[in-house]
């Protein structure tokens, strides 16, 4: 009792300190300029091991009930830093020590990519959201995929592989060999835990060719030439049609995808918005768990499937894993939150666990569903 109180004062604490004094004062900044800083200090702070240690005591959270295995992977908690935060690999020493059970690095491409022109990131606080169209930038799969080898990372890895951004990129031929001369080059490397193919970005040149059925079949058919022994994910978008995403699980049987990503960023279809990029966060959380429910309905609660979008709570997160996710991912929670979100989250899916009577969060995966199986 006395443990679990002393870190519920502290990340009240933490809360307390970032909602009414360093908040403000962020979000009077520039965003990518309090990123690039954040990810600076971060880096700088995981090449020290007394550095490292303060960060634990300041933010982790552990418990048995929150701990999975899949793949041969051991997950300490279901909660991971989705791709799009650290591009580049520069946090993988800190991320445990402030909770994170796993991250996703990248998206990674096979070329160096500046990104979209500046400015390419906005919040947007009436809807929770950050508006993103960094446009896949990264200092390319080489430079990524050594720093994470060379790192002192004590956490699962995954790599997030796109196409570079650029009209070098357009042609299916091209795109293909880009998406494959990354996952090439990781998994001869030895390099992550898994791979997500990201064929969903909606920020780069060409848009999603990808996302297409038959263009799908066709990456499809020349990664599975590399034989990668790693898992396999693929990322949706949340404004797919039923029917494509149909045609999509389809085809994903016939090779060696291991589960799916529910989802990257929320493009508006509305003909009055000007506004560039996708949204994350709260704007794209009802999206996310109903294509998390359809999917894991659709393939009878078999599908692994990692759920993200709008995880700002403990509740949030409950909520996606009893629409079938296995494992979740956020950014948005935790900038709008604070750094001590994550250690908030993991400790209120404890309770809500045994609240319900569970010994260990695989068994509330599906719960909204299984009843039906």
């Amino acid at each position: 009792m006395g443990k679990r109180f002393l870190i519920y004062i502290r990340d009240t604490s933490f809360e307390f300190l970032y909602k009414f004094f360093l908040k403000p004062i962020l979000f009077r900044i520039d965003p990518e300029k309090v990123h690039d800083s954040f990810v600076s200090c971060g880096e700088y702070m995981g090449k020290y091991l007394p550095l490292r240690t303060v960060l634990k005591i300041m933010f982790s959270y552990s418990h048995a009930s929150l701990e999975q295995k899949y793949f041969g992977i051991h997950f300490k908690n279901p909660i991971g830093l989705a791709a799009g935060f650290d591009k580049n690999g520069n946090l993988v020493n800190i991320l445990e020590k402030i909770g994170f059970g796993y991250a996703e690095i990248g998206s990674v491409t096979a070329k160096t990519c500046e990104g979209n022109a500046r400015p390419r990131l906005w919040r947007v606080p009436q809807k929770r959201s950050i508006r993103v169209n960094y446009g896949l930038k990264n200092d390319g799969v080489k430079q990524v995929g050594y720093r994470i080898f060379h790192s002192q990372a004590t956490l699962p890895l995954g790599v997030s592989i796109a196409k570079t951004n650029s009209k070098q990129t357009v042609s299916t031929k091209e795109g293909i060999e880009d998406y494959a001369y990354s996952l090439q080059f990781l998994q001869r490397n030895d390099i992550g835990s898994y791979y997500t193919i990201n064929v969903s970005c909606p920020n780069a040149f060409g848009g999603k060719p990808f996302e297409e059925p038959v263009m799908l079949r066709e990456l499809l058919l020349r990664l599975q030439t590399i034989h990668t022994v790693k898992p396999v994910f693929l990322k949706f978008s949340p404004n797919m049609e039923r029917e494509t995403l149909d045609e999509i699980l389809t085809i994903c049987k016939d090779f060696r995808v291991d589960g799916y990503i529910c989802t990257n960023l929320h493009k508006e279809n509305r003909k009055d918005c000007a506004e560039k990029g996708g949204l994350s966060g709260k704007a794209v959380e009802d999206i996310s768990n109903e294509l998390i429910s359809y999917i894991y309905q659709k393939e009878q609660g078999k599908a692994f499937i990692i759920g993200l979008g709008g995880i700002f709570s403990a509740e949030d997160a409950y909520k996606k894993i009893q629409c079938g996710a296995s494992l979740l991912q956020l950014i948005t929670g935790m900038i709008y939150g604070g750094p001590q979100t994550i250690s908030q989250i993991n400790r209120g899916l404890v309770q809500l666990l045994k609240r319900d009577g569970y010994t260990n969060i695989s068994q509330a995966i599906g719960a909204y569903h299984n009843k039906k199986f």
